[in-house]
């Protein structure tokens, strides 16, 4: 299975590009290039700022419409791709453990591979292991159950761009938070364990400006709400099933 790796990167970032070239110049396992993200809406997407509010509280940011349409265009772009079967998505701000991502690579082109599998998330999620000793005997797969957030890095084949391009159509939260809804579009999110890179702490457009946002978000809809967390209930019950 062939791979390549795209780098989610503005392009006005020239610091972080070359900061990121430093760091996988030499290193990086497959082919890498920076996928010049988004600035706005994709349109290859509908957004209605009223479902927003209905669904997340609040209207999405300018960056967190960016950053959806970048993954959503690189999710299309890949559906696309007569070279490449699968893509490594990372974004320019994290640190890669590169031999543990070429052993991730070569496990993950495999048969049974995974159509979507997380190198990195954010915020502590309750999970189950699916697979021990996956790629290499400290290296296991978990499915994380909740929102864990974050979109810094993950593996992803043209069935998984094909079924996420599918559930994401329609923008109404920010793209981690969609991705994360597995008891809504039925992806399992899947991840490795432990993670494959970092996420560097540094100044972020999006963290500020969803930062200011949330202090004007209001409630999601009551009779919405309910039923997705009913949703979401059934789901992790049936996913704890032997």
């Amino acid at each position: 299975m062939r791979t390549a790796i795209k780098v989610v990167s503005l392009k006005s970032a020239r610091e972080r590009r070359q900061d990121f070239t430093d760091m996988a110049e030499g290193k990086a396992p497959v082919s890498w290039a920076f996928f010049d993200a988004c600035t706005g809406l994709s349109p290859l997407l509908e957004y209605d700022p009223s479902d927003a509010i209905r669904k997340h509280g609040r209207e999405l940011t300018p960056g967190e419409l960016g950053c959806y349409s970048s993954h959503f265009e690189i999710w299309h772009a890949l559906t696309e791709d007569a070279e490449f079967d699968q893509y490594v998505v990372l974004e320019d701000d994290v640190v890669v453990n590169w031999p543990y991502l070429d052993k991730i690579i070569e496990r993950n082109s495999r048969e049974d591979g995974f159509d979507y599998l997380r190198l990195f998330w954010k915020y502590p999620s309750r999970q189950i292991v699916k697979s021990w000793h996956w790629a290499g005997h400290d290296t296991s797969i978990v499915q994380l159950l909740g929102h864990a957030f974050g979109t810094q890095g993950y593996v992803i084949r043209k069935e998984g761009a094909r079924r996420l391009k599918e559930a994401c159509e329609h923008v109404s939260r920010p793209i981690d938070d969609q991705i994360d809804r597995s008891w809504s579009h039925r992806i399992d999110n899947l991840a490795v364990f432990p993670p494959a890179l970092f996420e560097m702490m540094v100044p972020s457009s999006i963290a500020s400006e969803r930062s200011a946002g949330e202090a004007s978000r209001s409630k999601p809809s009551k009779s919405g709400g309910a039923v997705d967390a009913a949703r979401r209930l059934l789901f992790e019950v049936l996913a704890r099933l032997p």
